[in-house]
């Protein structure tokens, strides 16, 4: 098994776990060993699947308002924790080929390996849910017949993006890419950089 397909057999896992109870409270039961890369994998998946859920919650029209900034609270707080986790990714690549000797003309690529594995994972979330939709029993065949078309096209991408996670590895193994980890330096929920949250101590 490559690495992409580890990470979707464990997306896969997280996923399906998720949708048992199909409640965003619901407390993850991570199998695997704590800080292994299919550990971290796991708990990748289920703060994505969690995060979908907050997403859609929040978009219902009779949302008490109250309720609803709670939920962008705790939505903000999700994507802070997931990009954490993608750097935590980063770095378990960046240790694992620190031995590597780069080539003189080795480049660096658009997105890290971890980055990819993001958008993996995001996949694996729009492919359940596009598969719930071909499935719905309360739908029209042409509403069926669109899904069908647009989960053939998620599946394509999961091929493709597969492909290019393998071959990205592949090229850092050989010392023909390198990579960095950068902090994402987010500013808005930093008190010292948010001018909202400055101004108020001012």
């Amino acid at each position: 098994m490559n690495f992409s397909e580890q990470c979707y057999h464990i997306f896969e896992q997280a996923t399906q776990a998720y949708h048992v109870t199909d409640n965003v409270d619901a407390t993850v039961h991570n199998p695997y060993p704590v800080k292994s890369i299919e550990f971290y994998l796991y708990l990748k998946n289920w703060i994505d699947t969690v995060q979908w859920h907050l997403e859609d919650i929040i978009r219902d029209p009779e949302i008490d308002p109250v309720e609803a900034l709670k939920i962008k609270r705790r939505i903000d707080k999700s994507n802070q924790d997931r990009t954490d986790l993608v750097e935590l990714i980063d770095s378990f690549f960046l240790d694992k080929y620190k031995e590597v000797k780069v080539q003189p003309d080795a480049t660096i690529n658009t997105e890290s390996p971890a980055w990819a594995v993001d958008r993996l994972s995001i996949l694996e979330l729009k492919i359940y849910h596009m598969a719930e939709e071909v499935n719905r029993s309360d739908v029209s065949d042409e509403h069926r017949e669109r899904c069908r078309k647009k989960l053939n096209v998620l599946l394509e991408q999961r091929k493709d993006l597969s492909t290019a996670l393998n071959q990205l590895l592949a090229d850092i193994r050989q010392g023909r890419k390198y990579m960095k980890v950068y902090k994402q330096m987010k500013m808005y929920n930093d008190p010292s950089l948010n001018p909202v949250l400055y101004g108020q101590h001012k």
